[in-house]
This record gives C-alpha cells, structure tokens and sequence, in this order.
C-alpha cells in the first residue's frame, strides 16, 4: 500500500514538473504562428501578388484558337438553264470544316493599362501593410493578457500573505483562550477572517485559471488540453516619449494602408477615364475553311491563309454611364480622403490619451511604491504587537486592508503603464517578437 501511494504521488508530482513554462516570447511566436487573422491576410497578400502582372491588367496579347467541323445530311433540289445539269437528290453528305487561330495586342485605349498595372501594385502594397496590421495587433492583444495573467497571480501572492497573518493571528488568539484571557467572540472573528480570505485565494484561482483560458485562445490552442505556468514579472519601460511615438505614426501600417486606399481611388478614377477615350487592338492570324458536298453545285470550297487587321473602337454615347462612373469615382477618392483624416486624426488622439495614462502610471508609482512598503512595515509591525498584546484583533484587520489595498493599487497601476507602454509601441509600429 505504501509503494502505491508513492508512486501516485511520483506520478502526480511529475505531472506537475511537466507542465510547461510559457515564456512572452513562446506566446507571441505561437500566436503568430497559428494566428487565423494573419493566415487570411496572407492569403489576400498571395492573392494580390498573382493579380499583379500585366496579363491581369490587360496589357498582355490575347491568342485564341478555334475549329468547327460539322457533318450535314441533306436533300438538293438545283435546277440550270442546261436541263442535263439539274441535280435532285436526298440524303447528301456535306461536311463543313473552319479552324483559326487568332492573336491580338491591345495598343491604346485611353492608358488604361498602366493605371491598372499601378493599381494591382498599390493593391499588394496595402495588404502588405495590412498584414503588418494584424501581426502588430496580435502580438498586443496577447502581450496584455500574458501581463494580466501575472497582475493576477501578484493579487494571489497578496492574499497568500495576508492569510499567513490570518492563521497566525487565529493561533495567537487560540493560545490566549487556553490562557483564559481571549473569549471565542474573538475566535470567530478570527475564523471568519481566515475563511473569508480562504474563500478569496479560491475566486482568485478562477481569475487566474481563465485569464489562462484567454491566453490560450489569443494564441489559438485549446485550453483543455494545456496546462501551463507563467512566471515573469512586469518591467516598464519608462523610456517611450509622445513626440517619437507621434513622429512614426506616419509609418503606422493601419495609416498608411489608409493613405494608400486613396493613391487606389485616384487611379480607378484614370481607370473610368480612360473608357472616354478609343481604344485601337491589332490582329494577325490563320484561317482555314473547307467545305465539301457529295452533290451539288460546289463539291469542294476551301480557303486559307494569313491575316492581319486594325480595329478601332471609339466610344461616342452610351447614355452618360461613363461620365456618370467617373462622377462616382470622384466621390469616393473624396471620401477616402477623409477617412485618412479622420484615421489619422483619431490614431493622434489616441496616442495622446494613452501616453497620459502612461506617463500618470509612472508618476504614481514611485509614492504607491512607498506606499506598499509603509504597509508591508505597518503589517509586520501590527502583527507583531498583536502578538504581544499590544494591539487589538481590529488593528490587525486593518493593518490586512491597508496592505492588501496598497497591494493592489501598485499592481493595478504598474499593469496600467505597461499595457499603455504595449499601445504606444503598437501605434508607433514597435513590437515584436523578441
């Protein structure tokens, strides 16, 4: 029996050595990696790239072949000024026979070509930046939560210690009741203190336990099957300043790939323009024409040979469509004008909201630092005449508020900088997966 539960407890010890350690880096990289918004946006990237070529455009020559062969039975009927001529017969076979191969090369319709080709590059260029879009956005999102997950786990430790005060002032209480001078009044107090912070370690496991949850999700693995440990502490950078971080909103892929969708707009609009203008295809080619009868007036008809040809198409009215496209063309450069305004304007915006709530964080934190110290001493220092006897079951309790409320303000407000830390590098185009 005792070798069995030794090697329970072997098994569920090494259970728990193999749960593995999940490093930020090892987090972004499997998010990156397995990420559905960026395998999409790369799939619009591959796609973009085959469209961007001339063929695509229209710039490239077109060759076509075709063949006809068609087999006839009928009946002829022909009479001639000669009687010994006429023909009158039922059933004939005929067959005719016509096969050609065409090539033709577009030389001029109103440049419409080129601003084709130009847009299907602008076109690739956008989702280029767009994919930078969603690797930037991915590896915010899980950078926040990996640090909420060790915010948690600092509000964990936080309760741990103020349980440890709850057992010890419990004992303490206990010892004195022994001694006759602590009534049970002050046992149950103390009872409840500790199972109400018993009770708080457990809400806390499940906070913890789903921002792990979430994690896993963010970077596209199934919580069921994962086990995982973070350890990591919250370091902020306390380097980052507004004016650089406004100075590469230029370079910011979500701006530009919204200036680039206006630089689109403008060349669909030479694009609807150049409908306006003739458009002038050359030809060449081989035709081949055969066509046999067993009766009739012509037994045998055939012609081949080359050709070569111009056509010239000019547009000279279609009910005002394409001046009416043009007009909508137009208004949607407009438009997409403004939205890079307005895109521009609330990315500045947002910048500066966030570097206000990051540069406040920084500066509270030095006295909330001091803060947490004083209430880590007044904790000690409270559980200490307790024990004497020099303090009472309530100055304990709310040396336990003091610190744990200190606690939680440092932790809160050190979470609070380097999320805002995290979306100023975002909009400044600066993480990575290093």
């Amino acid at each position: 029996m005792k070798k069995l539960f030794l090697l329970i407890s072997c098994f569920a010890a090494l259970q728990g050595f193999c749960q593995p350690k999940l490093t930020l880096t090892d987090a972004i990289n499997t998010a990156l990696k397995n990420s559905y918004d960026i395998q999409l946006a790369q799939n619009n990237i591959e796609i973009s790239n085959i469209s961007n070529n001339y063929g695509y455009a229209g710039g490239l020559p077109v060759v076509t072949g075709t063949a006809t062969d068609n087999e006839q039975v009928t009946s002829i009927n022909q009479k001639f000024p000669d009687p010994s001529r006429d023909t009158k017969r039922n059933n004939v076979g005929t067959n005719n026979l016509a096969a050609s191969i065409t090539g033709s090369m577009l030389l001029y319709n109103g440049l419409r070509v080129q601003a084709t080709k130009k847009r299907l590059e602008e076109l690739e260029q956008q989702n280029q930046q767009l994919l930078s879009v969603q690797v930037q956005n991915t590896i915010a999102a899980v950078m926040a939560k990996y640090y909420d997950i060790l915010r948690q786990q600092y509000f964990l430790k936080t309760i741990e210690r103020t349980i440890e005060v709850s057992k010890q002032k419990l004992k303490i209480i206990e010892v004195r009741k022994e001694a006759g001078v602590a009534n049970n009044a002050d046992i149950f107090q103390a009872q409840l203190d500790l199972n109400a912070n018993l009770q708080t370690k457990e809400s806390q496991f499940l906070a913890i336990d789903q921002a792990k949850t979430d994690l896993l999700n963010l970077i596209f693995l199934r919580p069921a099957d994962q086990k995982i440990i973070i350890e990591d502490t919250i370091i902020v950078d306390k380097s980052v300043r507004l004016d650089s971080v406004l100075k590469r909103l230029s370079s910011n892929p979500q701006i530009v790939a919204t200036q680039q969708q206006v630089h689109i707009n403008e060349l669909i609009e030479k694009e609807v323009l150049a409908a306006r203008y003739p458009t002038l295809r050359a030809s060449t080619g081989y035709n081949l024409s055969s066509a046999k009868s067993a009766a009739g007036f012509i037994l045998l008809n055939q012609s081949y040979g080359p050709f070569v040809g111009l056509n010239l198409s000019v547009p000279i009215y279609n009910g005002s469509v394409t001046k009416k496209q043009q007009q909508i063309a137009s208004i949607n450069t407009r438009n997409s004008k403004v939205a890079y305004e307005n895109v521009l304007l609330d990315f500045e915006t947002g910048t500066v909201k966030t570097y206000q709530a990051y540069n406040n964080a920084l500066g509270q934190l030095k006295t909330e630092m001091d803060n947490y110290k004083l209430s880590q001493q007044l904790l000690d220092l409270i559980s200490q005449k307790f024990e004497l006897g020099q303090a009472t079951i309530i100055d304990v309790k709310q040396a336990q508020q003091s610190f744990e409320n200190a606690s939680y303000r440092l932790i809160n407000l050190t979470y609070t900088a380097k999320v805002a830390e995290v979306e100023l590098k975002r909009l400044a185009s600066q993480l990575s997966n290093k």
